[in-house]
């Protein structure tokens, strides 16, 4: 049986999981080529190759309008009637990207007020994409998961969660990558390990909060993870909506031969090597 194990001893996000899979594909720069193709407004996928601890893997940047993001976090918010806005952290590459071990997320005051994104316009943002109709409907499947764990963060229903417009694009680009990639690969199994999430605290406009972030860990219910002794944020809620929808079962890897080994880098430095490892063959 073709298999896909995902190892996230470091734990995971969406661009992360783009690279691995990508460094596994049979053509990758042919592949990066289709992602250029997705009509995705603005954006423009470019993969490059990043060390870690000495081991050579991809990295995936996303970038809008021919530049990446300064902040990669996307944030969620529901409005009230009083007009008054409770903003999450939704922070989509914060884990790939973040130079500090303690992440400051600031809410609206910081930002344009006006600029914010529903599901439903995400969704309509998806349909739009030059993919097949199953990668769509996995793509808006995986996002309404993010939506959805927001919304219980907040206790209210998918249709008032707004996502700010920083960051939005490339979470998107991310999240339809990796959908796109596994149905280029289609595996019939994918079983990946328990996730490293990381330990300690994020700091956001309204508090601190702790690792794993209030929507990660709803995401990541029913999912075998562990803190470990790394400090700081390792799996993002795009990584763990994506783990959480497309997995088989979460364990330990199965007897297979293995045929091809993919190392998708995120941007920071830490003591170990900062990655997601995939393994593609056949379980025996």
């Amino acid at each position: 049986m073709k298999t896909l194990y995902i190892e996230c001893n470091m734990g995971a996000a969406g661009d992360m999981l783009m690279a691995a899979l990508l460094e596994v594909c049979p053509d990758p720069e042919v592949f990066v080529k289709k992602l250029n193709d997705l009509q995705l407004p603005k954006v423009t996928y470019k993969s490059e190759k990043a060390v870690k601890c000495g081991v050579t893997g991809t990295s995936m940047s996303v970038l809008i309008d021919g530049k990446e993001e300064e902040s990669k976090d996307v944030y969620a918010h529901h409005h009230e009637h009083t007009g008054l806005a409770e903003h999450s952290h939704e922070h989509h590459h914060a884990h790939a990207d973040s130079k500090e071990h303690v992440h400051e997320y600031h809410g609206e005051h910081n930002h344009h007020h006006g600029s914010h994104t529903s599901m439903d316009e995400i969704t309509t943002m998806i349909k739009n994409l030059n993919l097949p109709d199953r990668i769509k409907q996995d793509a808006i499947a995986v996002y309404h998961l993010i939506a959805e764990a927001e919304g219980h963060v907040h206790g209210k229903p998918v249709e008032e969660i707004h996502f700010h417009e920083v960051g939005t694009m490339d979470a998107v680009a991310d999240v339809a990558g990796v959908c796109y990639l596994l149905h280029e690969l289609a595996p019939e199994q994918i079983i990946t390990s328990p996730i490293h999430v990381g330990t300690g605290q994020v700091h956001c406009a309204h508090g601190i909060l702790p690792v794993p972030a209030p929507a990660t860990a709803y995401l990541l219910r029913g999912v075998p993870i562990y803190s470990g002794e790394i400090y700081g944020e390792l799996c993002t809620p795009t990584g763990a909506a994506l783990l959480k929808y497309f997995s088989t079962r979460f364990g330990s890897m199965p007897m297979m031969n293995v045929d091809k080994i993919g190392y998708g880098m995120g941007k920071k430095d830490f003591e170990a090597a900062n990655c997601v490892r995939v393994m593609l063959g056949e379980s025996l």
